[in-house]
C-alpha cells in the first residue's frame, strides 16, 4: 500500500479511478484534484461515504490545488476536454496539450518523486508532453493505451467464442488511435492459438472493432466518452507499481531504439513495478506487424508535430 495516490481530473474517468483505486486498498489516500470548485470536493466525500459499506479505509479527499497532494508516489492525469462525435483524438492535441502542460508543471513542483501514469488523450502525445515538461525520466511517465485496447480486444473475442475473458491472452500495442496493432499472433485462448479458433473472416472485424473501440462508445453516449474500462486500465499499472508486482502490461512507453523507433511514445509490452517501468520487453514481430506498429508510431510522430513543448 502506498500513502498517497492523486487522481488529477474529476470527471468520469477521474472519479471512477479514485474510487477503484480506494476500493482497492492501494493508498492511504486518495486526492482527486480538478479546478471546479466544489465538484473533487463533493465526490471525494461521497466516495468516503461509501468506504463502511464497501469495507475500505482509504481516505479520498478532493481539493482544488496541489496542496494536498504533495509527497504522491503515484499520480494518475486524466485532465482534458473528452472526444465529442466525430472528433478524433487528433482533433484535442492543442487543447489538451495545454491542460496538461500546467498539470505536469504542478506534478513537478509538488510530487518530485511520483510516477505519472497519463490517461489524458491523444495518450502518447500527452505522455510527451508530460515526460518533456516534468523532465522526469522514462521510467516515471507511462501512458495508459494497450491495456485499454487489449481489454477490449479480449472482450470481443470472449464474446465471439463463448469462453471466458479470462482465458483469453492477448496485446496490443503500438499508439493509442485507429492505427493500434492487435498482435494476432499473440492471441491465444488458454495457450490455443487464436488462428485455429476463429477463421480470419471472422477475426479481421473483431480486431477492426478493437481499433475503434472507443469511437462506438463515443458514438452511442452521444454527449461523452468511456470511462469504465478506461478506469479499470489505469487502476491495473497502478496496482501493479504500488505493489511491485512486476506485470507485464502494454503500456506506451518513451522508445530509445527498441523496435527499431526512438523518439516518441508507443504502446509496447512493459514491465511495471514499484520503479514504474521497469523494462521494455522486445518481442519478435511478423513482418506485418512491425510494419504496422512502425506505421503507428509515425502517426503519433505526425501529432507531435501539431504542438510545441
Amino acid at each position: 500500500m502506498l500513502d498517497k495516490i492523486t487522481v488529477v481530473g474529476a470527471g468520469n474517468v477521474g472519479a471512477t479511478t479514485a474510487q477503484r483505486l480506494a476500493e482497492k486498498h492501494l493508498a492511504r489516500t486518495v486526492v482527486l484534484v480538478d479546478v471546479v470548485a466544489g465538484v473533487p470536493q463533493g465526490k471525494g466525500l461521497d466516495q468516503w461515504e461509501s468506504a463502511p459499506i464497501e469495507g475500505f479505509d482509504t481516505r479520498v479527499v478532493g481539493a482544488n490545488d496541489y496542496g494536498p497532494a504533495a509527497g504522491s508516489e503515484v499520480v494518475v492525469v486524466t485532465a482534458g476536454i473528452a472526444r465529442k462525435p466525430g472528433m478524433s483524438r487528433d482533433d484535442l492535441v492543442r487543447t489538451n496539450a495545454d491542460i496538461v502542460k500546467q498539470v505536469s508543471q504542478q506534478i513537478k513542483a509538488t510530487c518530485p518523486d511520483a510516477i505519472i501514469v497519463m490517461v489524458s488523450n491523444p495518450l502518447d502525445v500527452m505522455c510527451w508532453v508530460a515526460k518533456q515538461v516534468a523532465g522526469f525520466p522514462r521510467q516515471r511517465v507511462i501512458g495508459m493505451a494497450g491495456v485499454l485496447d487489449t481489454a477490449r480486444y479480449r472482450a470481443f473475442l470472449a464474446e465471439a467464442l463463448n469462453v471466458s475473458v479470462a482465458d483469453i491472452q492477448a496485446m496490443v500495442l503500438g499508439g493509442h488511435g485507429d492505427t493500434m496493432v492487435p498482435l494476432v499472433s499473440y492471441t491465444t485462448v488458454s495457450g490455443i492459438p487464436i488462428t485455429q479458433l476463429l477463421p480470419k473472416a471472422k477475426l479481421d472485424p473483431i480486431v477492426q472493432r478493437a481499433r475503434n473501440g472507443g469511437a462506438e462508445i463515443v458514438s452511442l453516449l452521444k454527449t461523452g466518452s468511456a470511462y469504465y474500462a478506461p478506469s479499470s486500465a489505469a487502476v491495473q499499472m497502478v496496482e501493479a507499481i504500488a505493489l511491485d508486482r512486476k506485470r507485464i502490461l502494454p503500456c506506451a512507453a518513451w522508445l530509445e531504439g527498441e523496435y527499431g523507433l526512438s523518439g516518441m511514445y508507443c504502446g509496447v509490452p512493459c514491465k511495471l513495478g514499484r520503479g514504474g517501468l521497469e523494462q521494455i520487453l522486445e518481442v519478435e514481430l511478423s513482418s506485418e506487424e512491425r510494419k504496422a506498429l512502425h506505421a503507428s508510431a509515425e502517426a503519433v510522430k505526425q501529432t507531435m508535430g501539431v504542438i510545441a513543448v
